[in-house]
């Protein structure tokens, strides 16, 4: 076999080549999808938010609710949990936190940190 043959891929390895691209680029298309529906669906969990704490978290001017854009991670968690277990009293969060997982309460909490004041 010489070095010119070699090198030059015969139809089947092109074909395989291409069934490989193909593969990956559905799977980077799969995990780019996922990632914009799980985005889309914590941005859908966030705006149950916004009746009473704005839009994004931030707070209308003379609100007597606290801004939520910008709180740090633990923080916003941990006042979830205390809401949801009634040790933190409230008016109506204690209600809306129980309806919420912790899984859910950490992609708020992660979502809203990462906002701006």
């Amino acid at each position: 076999m010489n070095n010119a043959n070699f090198l030059q891929p015969n139809k089947e390895t092109g074909m395989k080549l291409k069934r490989i691209a193909a593969i990956a680029a559905m799977l980077l298309a799969s995990m780019a999808n996922a990632q914009d529906s799980q985005a889309l669906y914590t941005r859908s969990l966030a705006a149950s938010c916004a009746a009473c704490h704005g839009t994004d978290g931030a707070a209308v001017a003379g609100s007597s609710t606290a801004p939520l854009a910008g709180l740090a991670k633990d923080y916003f968690t941990a006042q979830m949990k205390a809401f949801k277990t009634g040790t933190r009293p409230a008016t109506v969060m204690h209600q809306l936190a129980k309806g919420y997982t912790d899984a859910q309460i950490e992609q708020l909490a992660v979502y809203f940190s990462a906002l701006k004041k």
